[in-house]
């Protein structure tokens, strides 16, 4: 297992090599396994290739044209840069997978603490599940990215999945060995009391 976690990397380039569905099942599968808040589960995953994925693109496409005159996050104006690539690269990776949370709420839905929290359990619990297929993609050999610039286009992508976008998850054979990142020193994350 920690090897697998080792060799996960942050995939930007994809080789145009179809992945068998069986594998991409076994992905979500391992996704599917992943811990969840009081069992909720809160997912639900739609595979996208073909014709499919570029209609989400597009939306994607148009929510990232629509930032630039209406933004949904004025404050992260600086990054939008960024979500052009990030779309780039879902253009070149053969699957997407979107990850819809149908417990959640719009994000622009006033919350009081007893939703912010199973908010919060619900991407906790997503998000266990999206690193499980990250790893399951290491040992089936594939290349993977957890897409956030997704936000940027929260509205179009919504829309377009009726459902509320949690994660995306681009998948594919990977054209690249990129380096392992740096990572913080242990002792300087680590603090042990008793």
């Amino acid at each position: 297992m920690l090897d697998a976690i080792a060799a996960r990397r942050s995939i930007r380039k994809f080789k145009n090599t179809p992945v068998p569905r069986h594998i991409i099942e076994e992905i979500i599968k391992a996704g599917a396994l992943a811990p969840s808040s009081k069992n909720r589960q809160p997912w639900h995953f739609v595979v996208t290739t073909g014709k499919a994925k570029e209609e989400a693109l597009a939306a994607m496409e148009q929510g990232l044209h629509r930032e630039a005159q209406q933004p949904f996050l004025p404050e992260s104006a600086q990054y939008i840069a960024g979500a052009w690539n990030t779309l780039a690269i879902m253009r070149q990776a053969p699957i997407i997978i979107f990850v819809v949370n149908p417990l959640g709420l719009d994000l622009l839905t006033p919350q009081n603490a007893e939703n912010r929290v199973f908010e919060i359990c619900n991407t906790q619990s997503i998000g266990a599940a999206v690193e499980n297929m990250s790893l399951a993609a290491v040992e089936a050999g594939l290349g993977s990215l957890w897409i956030c610039d997704t936000y940027f286009a929260q509205q179009e992508l919504c829309t377009w999945l009726v459902g509320e976008l949690a994660a995306a998850f681009a998948l594919g054979y990977a054209d690249e060995e990129p380096a392992p990142r740096p990572r913080k020193n242990f002792d300087d994350i680590v603090e042990w009391r008793s």
